[in-house]
């Protein structure tokens, strides 16, 4: 398969490199290229064979407008064409839920407050004032890991707090 290193070059240093067929979608698949449906802008979509630039800009109208896409039959339902028309694409198209309401707000355990502590998401006053009494008897939290370590947090509440502090 002469044409499998060309195809791939072009695909690593060709960003707007318009795929041809499926073969290509696995190559690029292989490669870890991703199209974020919901991120997508119209030269992402235009990527994709058989998508038109018209279907390309009403895809990424729709999401300015704040339209998620979930899943394959999503964006098969806003373009009024088959789930199956669109199948071969998927191994490319990555979903993922945004909220742009939501602002994550972080800070660090090694300078924050007990008020700024507790206002992080599942943080309460109690664990507030343990963060800053074992910072004050043991010294800053080097990452993530010594934190739980020294405070004995469950994992689950780590993985809830580690969008929210900075080390």
């Amino acid at each position: 398969m002469q044409w499998l290193p060309s195809i791939r070059t072009k695909l690593l240093n060709d960003p707007y490199y318009r795929l041809q067929s499926t073969a290509e979608i696995a190559i690029a698949a292989d490669l870890g290229i991703m199209i974020d449906v919901n991120k997508a802008k119209v030269d992402d979509w235009l990527r994709l064979p058989g998508l038109s630039i018209h279907q390309a800009r009403n895809l990424v109208q729709l999401c300015e407008a704040g339209v998620q896409f979930c899943c394959i039959e999503d964006i098969a339902a806003a373009l009024g064409i088959s789930v199956q028309h669109l199948q071969p694409l998927a191994p490319i198209l990555k979903f993922c839920y945004y909220d742009e309401t939501l602002t994550i707000t972080s800070c660090s355990p090694n300078t924050a407050t007990i008020e700024q502590l507790a206002a992080l998401p599942t943080v309460d006053l109690a664990l507030a004032q343990a963060v800053v009494q074992n910072r004050e008897l043991q010294g800053a939290y080097r990452n993530l890991v010594d934190f739980q370590r020294r405070l004995s947090l469950p994992g689950a509440l780590i993985s809830k707090l580690m969008y929210y502090l900075q080390f």
